[in-house]
């Protein structure tokens, strides 16, 4: 957020609400409230991130969490490279990107 802020000030812009909460960035106490909501919504969105991150590991912990199923089947990929096909042929005759192709490889 701070980002598109400092784009839009170095453009020579500014920032003016009349709303229920009146903002406006040319002045220090509107820089501020702004940047005080950037801190405030990274926060949050921090504390998200904690919440999920504990819930997964709960999860886990009760053997409930499986993740997602595999969609690439590893052992065609192999398959198909045994066989002297490229990564692209490959990808191309299983309709998954080439990427994928190189992961299932790797293990």
């Amino acid at each position: 957020m701070q980002d598109i802020v400092r784009t839009v000030k170095a453009r020579g812009a500014s920032l003016r609400g009349y709303t229920e909460q009146p903002i406006d960035t040319s002045t220090a106490a509107g820089k501020c409230f702004l940047d005080m909501l950037g801190v405030f919504t990274e926060f949050e969105t921090n504390l998200r991130s904690e919440r999920q991150l504990e819930s997964v590991a709960e999860a886990k912990a009760r053997e409930v969490y499986q993740g997602r199923t595999a969609s690439i089947d590893t052992t065609k990929v192999k398959a198909l490279k045994a066989e002297g096909m490229g990564a692209s042929a490959i990808s191309k005759a299983l309709k998954i990107g080439r990427a994928s192709v190189y992961r299932a490889l790797e293990d």
